[in-house]
């Protein structure tokens, strides 16, 4: 069974509105990245129940808190970032997440990402030891200008690390902004540690985000894929249609409608089991 989730903030920042989004779309999961224009690290203890109480009111799991640990750059000073992270594991647990999404640290623009991989490494490994003995997997996703923004380097974070609290998402829209071709050039490199999607699309021509199936994301191959590895994950939707930053993007209700059934039509057309 495939379960579909999805940044709701890109619907709106009333989280209550949110969840009755999703509820319409027939999504019963979301990846809490923000609530009441406020980044779900920062939300304060009060508003975290707030936030648990109506996802529970709507019977809405978490699938992942989607937190920006990791959009710093190496060069900044780890140590806040660190106690930040604490504060990540606090969230996932008041809010039954059994993943926290993260990334592998901006590369100083124009320098070689390989002259950073040990400290990379350091922060990624110190990360996941933090992590040990919370009830958590940590998800690197794949995002430009990160040291993890290909599949080799993807691939050399999940291995050095060597923890099974490390796993990977896929995304291909973040990797085709990457000249990188997600199926052909990363799946089977990238299979046996990939446990959550997120679901957008772009054209590698010019980077513009797109509904699923319609940029050079490969996601039909990838999906079928999946299907015949046994997947048996979360495929969160993503769609940045309307606008995209560093630190998230936004389509609006109608957009984030359109993105979620060009996606689930992708899947009704190879027979995929889903809720």
């Amino acid at each position: 069974m495939w379960t579909l989730s999805g940044f709701a903030d890109e619907i709106t920042a009333d989280l209550q509105t949110q969840c009755e989004t999703l509820q319409g779309l027939g999504i019963g999961s979301i990846e809490l990245r923000s609530a009441w224009d406020t980044n779900v690290l920062d939300l304060d203890d009060g508003q975290l129940e707030a936030a648990r109480t109506i996802l529970a009111f709507h019977h809405i799991q978490t699938s992942s808190v989607g937190s920006p640990i990791g959009k710093i750059s190496i060069t900044d000073d780890f140590e806040p970032h660190l106690v930040r992270f604490e504060r990540a594991l606090h969230v996932a647990r008041v809010l039954d997440a059994p993943y926290i999404r993260l990334f592998s640290f901006f590369i100083p623009s124009g320098q070689e990402p390989g002259r950073y991989r040990d400290e990379v490494l350091r922060r990624m490994a110190t990360l996941t030891s933090a992590a040990h003995g919370h009830d958590v997997v940590l998800l690197h996703e794949n995002e430009k200008d990160i040291y993890g923004d290909n599949p080799q380097r993807c691939l050399d974070i999940v291995e050095s690390v060597g923890s099974e609290q490390l796993r990977l998402v896929w995304d291909p829209a973040n990797f085709v902004q990457c000249a990188v071709r997600p199926f052909t050039d990363g799946y089977h490199l990238l299979r046996p540690y990939l446990e959550y999607l997120h679901i957008k699309d772009a054209v590698m021509a010019t980077g513009q985000v797109v509904p699923a199936g319609e940029g050079d994301g490969e996601l039909a191959q990838t999906l079928r894929a999946l299907a015949a590895d046994g997947f048996d994950g979360f495929f969160s939707m993503e769609p940045h249609l309307a606008s995209a930053g560093t630190m998230g993007g936004f389509s609006g209700a109608n957009l984030f409608t359109r993105a979620t059934r060009a996606f689930t039509e992708m899947l009704d057309a190879q027979s995929a089991t889903y809720r």
